[in-house]
């Protein structure tokens, strides 16, 4: 005896109606048999979807949440490396450095920074890409544009972060700068 039967019924009726025929359709056949939790194709599959768009939405948080704290890490640490230097941005000043030049030689160290960290995190990215693919809907472990992107939106971040202590660094007094302790 079958503990359950599921019916796919296509039409072209509002589906209240359709829900209505149907069950009347059933009850002639079987009047034992209770028809529960008719719903329509959309609704089946949008249940379906739902545990996919909670990981979705779950990592789609996390990764701003990186994004976030990767930019506040690479300010602060750009930030702590200007007033390490306060001394030595003076000098370069006092002997005739650019305010670009000063600029460059911060957003040089937090680039090469910038660099090994996209390169282990897009090496982490492969592997981690061939556990998860199974979620991934329509997209490849290693999909070049992803990838890319976000590259280039790290890139961005980075030099965001890094430019406003590099140009907090350029507008110092070179003469205080240089008694700075």
């Amino acid at each position: 005896m079958a503990r359950a039967a599921v019916v796919v019924a296509r039409t072209r009726t509002d589906p209240a109606q359709a829900t209505r025929l149907l069950r009347e359709a059933m009850q002639a056949v079987d009047p034992d048999q209770a028809l529960q939790t008719p719903r329509t194709l959309d609704d089946a599959l949008a249940q379906n979807r739902w545990f996919l768009r909670v990981f979705t939405t779950m990592f789609a948080v996390f990764a701003l949440m990186a994004l976030v704290l990767s930019a506040v890490g690479l300010y602060a640490v750009t930030a702590y490396a200007v007033t390490q230097h306060t001394r030595d941005i003076g000098v370069r000043m006092v002997l005739g450095a650019q305010s670009g030049q000063v600029i460059w030689l911060f957003l040089k160290r937090s680039l090469v920074q910038l660099a090994i960290g996209l390169a282990v995190g897009l090496a982490a990215a492969v592997a981690v890409g061939r556990v998860l693919q199974s979620f991934l809907v329509q997209t490849s472990t290693h999909d070049p544009v992803t990838l890319v992107s976000i590259v280039a939106l790290l890139t961005v971040v980075a030099i965001a972060a890094c430019l406003g202590p590099a140009r907090r660094a350029t507008r110092l007094d070179p003469l205080t700068a240089i008694r700075h302790e």
